[in-house]
């Protein structure tokens, strides 16, 4: 019974760290965004505030697509590599990103790839 129960202890642990794998794929549409600045006023988005939602991403702050209905997806993984390198030139754009989905402590997250991201249009 002992030998059963590591067995299933170690099962579960196995699964437990294979978690983020379970992650849905997903297309999400909408605005790119500086996260920090959107969260402190919604009213941060557009041309208006492509300056400093550029600097801020250059810097490495997180990044997120705001949804047409306001779901705020962080955008992580290879998309946000080398300080959002592959993000900044489309900030405050329409952007659709394939990629997994997943929440962590409440915040939605995209992980996507540069094939998963598609310009939509200019804001």
């Amino acid at each position: 019974m002992r030998r059963i129960s590591a067995g299933l202890t170690a099962a579960a642990f196995v699964v437990s760290l294979g978690a983020p794998a379970f992650a849905k794929t997903e297309t999400v549409k909408g605005e790119l965004v500086d996260q920090a600045c959107y969260m402190k006023d919604k009213k941060n988005v557009g041309a208006s505030h492509k300056e400093c939602a550029e600097t801020c991403a250059k810097k490495g702050e997180p990044v997120a697509i705001v949804t047409a209905n306001g779901k705020v997806y962080q955008v992580t993984g290879a998309l946000a590599a080398e300080n959002n390198a592959k993000l900044v030139p489309h900030l405050t754009h329409t952007v659709a990103i394939t990629g997994d989905v997943s929440e962590k402590d409440g915040t939605m997250m995209i992980a996507g790839d540069a094939s998963g991201l598609k310009m939509v249009s200019r804001n």
